[in-house]
């Protein structure tokens, strides 16, 4: 009989060394998002309009991204679609991510990096809108689901990190966090994710109450 070995005893950390850290890595969340709100402001309102007229003419808005950013892309959906304050109106969003029979069926019969794309050569008509996230930019089922909502005429977005990889050149709006950390990575996609929510809603003549 194999003997189990005794579990290790956590470490322990002195609090103020903890407090340390605390602060630190919220300092550099915050620092992140500053620099990159501040060089991208512009261009995410130009983005936000561009989504509104989308919108407006009917366009319905895709969104897909792997693991972490698989939860983003569901939490992108339910923003649009149950939004959080009530008298704005909900806005057909949604999450490729989320149908494991489809992902699964793709992934095994024919490629995982086609996963994505399948579903919006179906689903997916000219005027649409297409959002990829990814923290590396080099997912390849998004990128070719991007590349191929191009091709269909969709409005193309991606939220990426470290240098972009593929997606500046095949998205009409690519919003590159230069950080080589995912957790800084995300954190900024996730507030970037909010604001373009807002921006949305105010262009459409919502008021602006956040």
């Amino acid at each position: 009989m194999t003997a189990i070995a005794d579990p290790q005893p956590a470490r322990s950390f002195a609090p103020e060394a903890l407090r340390t850290a605390i602060l630190r890595k919220c300092r550099e969340s915050m620092a992140t998002k500053e620099q990159f709100f501040t060089e991208h402001a512009d261009r995410i309102a130009e983005c936000a309009a561009a989504m509104a007229r989308s919108f407006d003419d009917g366009g319905r808005l895709f969104v897909m991204g792997n693991g972490g950013s698989s939860c983003d892309a569901a939490h992108v959906s339910v923003e649009f679609m149950h939004p959080i304050i009530e008298k704005r109106p909900a806005l057909p969003a949604l999450a490729l991510t989320t149908d494991t029979a489809i992902l699964t069926a793709v992934g095994n019969d024919q490629d995982f990096a086609m996963a994505f794309t399948e579903q919006l050569r179906m689903l997916g008509r000219p005027g649409d809108l297409a959002l990829g996230i990814s923290t590396s930019g080099k997912s390849a089922n998004v990128n070719r689901a991007l590349q191929a909502a191009r091709e269909r005429g969709m409005l193309t977005v991606g939220f990426s990190g470290r240098d972009g990889g593929r997606m500046p050149e095949i998205c009409d709006y690519c919003f590159t966090v230069p950080s080589f950390s995912i957790h800084r990575i995300q954190e900024t996609h996730e507030t970037l994710l909010h604001i373009l929510w807002d921006l949305i809603h105010v262009i459409r003549g919502e008021e602006d109450v956040i």
